[in-house]
């Protein structure tokens, strides 16, 4: 999401694309995001390492990384499946808000900010994404289900596939996938 993101914020011809997709909450097709992918990972900040969020989404593009991956020498080491029901998911995603100046999540529920539709950091102006609307979470969750949990399958089927419960608290998700991923 940051990535496509930054995309849009920089005008590029692939984040004007992939904007008009995403206002509709369907994924943007494989060869704009694998170009997107495949353009980041090659930064000099990413020789280290880096993990992906959100990215593959379907088989397709989980083949097309693999081998993007192997012309580089590299390879997949794990890949984490945080499980959340359908509920809690329109729960946390419907509530989000984000600062359009610096980008700082918020949400109605557990991360309020002091004065309403106000950045607690910068003072900028907090909105809803275009993807967090009700109709696009529930065609978001429509296509996960119709082109993603293949990705879950396929992953699981190749044995570096991890499930994580994610209905818990942040700190409780986050201190299950470290521990799984160690």
């Amino acid at each position: 999401g940051d990535l496509l993101r930054d995309h849009q914020a920089r005008g590029t011809e692939l984040g004007k694309t992939a904007r008009s997709y995403m206002q509709k909450g369907l994924l943007v097709p494989d060869d704009l995001i694998i170009e997107m992918i495949e353009e980041r990972i090659q930064a000099p900040d990413a020789e280290g390492g880096y993990v992906l969020d959100g990215f593959p989404r379907t088989v397709e593009q989980a083949r097309a990384l693999e081998e993007a991956l192997e012309n580089r020498g590299e390879g997949i080491d794990w890949v984490a499946n945080i499980r959340v029901s359908e509920e809690e998911l329109i729960l946390r995603l419907g509530g989000r808000w984000i600062c359009r100046r610096c980008q700082r999540p918020y949400h109605e529920v557990n991360s309020r900010p002091r004065k309403e539709g106000v950045c607690d950091e910068c003072g900028g102006e907090l909105y809803q994404r275009e993807d967090d609307a009700p109709e696009a979470v529930s065609r978001r969750i429509q296509v996960f289900a119709e082109q993603t949990v293949p990705l879950i399958r396929y992953y699981s089927k190749k044995g570096n596939l991890v499930e994580i419960d994610g209905e818990g608290s942040i700190d409780g998700v986050r201190e299950l996938l470290l521990n799984a991923l160690t």
